[in-house]
């Protein structure tokens, strides 16, 4: 569906995307995460041929973007913009036609689609009357109007509330059980946990961990405990069946050696310091991103990643 090859772009001397490789397949969410300034959306831009790479190649359904390919794709930009004068139901329209569908279809859809996100009694207004999460979920018929097979979506949640988020997400879901193929970009890592089959993570323009989201949540969270401690920590990290320690502040990532037992290092730090939290289980997506980075020996802003 989707193929980049080596591919880097560079701005005044600063590396935003950096070698990346990436084959997404038909079907299915497709997660392209990163906290802010990762190069996810240099990246969309690249596969919308908005911007050139300097080096390497990108293709969709096999070829290289063109206008009339653009048909085959939705794209909702992190950047919004919309025709704010317009009515609603018109400026839907106008935008369904400019891809390809007949005025008489577009009316339909469109018409469905106000519906189905609660928006129909404001089909006759301006688009500029409507609040901002309004006109972002305006926005985002506009992008899956047409139909398209392949569906990019630039930080579809930002500006939503938790009840739209929600919405949206089922929606995105629906896309996915009818078989197209949705790359959703985001920082927020929560929010694609049960969305995404699987998933890119970028950090400074480069990949560092790719694949099956389950499959790399069952080798991460291999006897991984999660411990609030107080105390020396030292007396955890020198403990004989403690193969990793990664420190997320207030909380630590213990990950065990194979066949050590939980219940010894939950034994161990109460005997040496005092244990607020303790627990079994796979690492979020947020703690799977900042250990892979730290073990990388890259740096990371945690206020730019959302989701723990």
């Amino acid at each position: 569906m989707l193929s980049i090859e080596k591919v880097t772009k560079r701005y005044d001397g600063h590396t935003a995307v950096d070698d990346l490789s990436l084959v997404i397949e038909p079907g299915g969410v497709f997660g392209l995460l990163g906290p802010n300034g990762a190069g996810k959306t240099t990246i969309i831009r690249m596969v919308m041929n908005i911007i050139e790479p300097d080096e390497g190649r990108i293709s969709i359904f096999g070829e290289p973007l063109s206008e009339k390919m653009k048909e085959k794709v939705g794209y909702l930009p992190e950047e919004r913009g919309m025709y704010r004068k317009m009515k609603v139901l018109e400026h839907l329209v106008f935008l369904g036609e400019i891809k390809g569908i007949s005025s008489s279809v577009a009316h339909e859809r469109s018409r469905k689609w106000l519906e189905k996100v609660g928006l129909s009694e404001w089909r006759d207004k301006t688009v500029e009357s409507l609040s901002k999460g309004m006109q972002q979920k305006i926005q985002f018929i506009s992008t899956v109007l047409h139909e398209p097979q392949l569906v990019i979506l630039d930080e579809p949640f930002s500006g939503l509330d938790p009840i739209n988020t929600e919405m949206l997400k089922d929606i995105i879901t629906d896309m996915k059980d009818a078989g197209k193929t949705v790359v959703l970009s985001t920082h927020m890592m929560d929010q694609v946990e049960k969305l995404c089959g699987r998933i890119c993570l970028i950090n400074k323009g480069k990949k560092i961990l790719e694949g099956g989201l389950s499959d790399i949540k069952m080798k991460m969270s291999k006897n991984v405990v999660s411990i609030r401690f107080s105390g020396d920590r030292r007396h955890l990290e020198t403990w004989p069946e403690v193969e990793k320690v990664v420190d997320f502040g207030q909380d630590l990532s213990i990950t065990l050696k194979g066949g050590a037992d939980p219940n010894g290092i939950l034994r161990h730090a109460l005997d040496n310091g005092r244990v607020e939290r303790f627990e079994i289980g796979e690492m979020s997506l947020h703690d799977i991103f900042i250990a892979k980075v730290k073990e990388k020996g890259g740096e990371i802003d945690e206020e730019d990643v959302q989701g723990r």
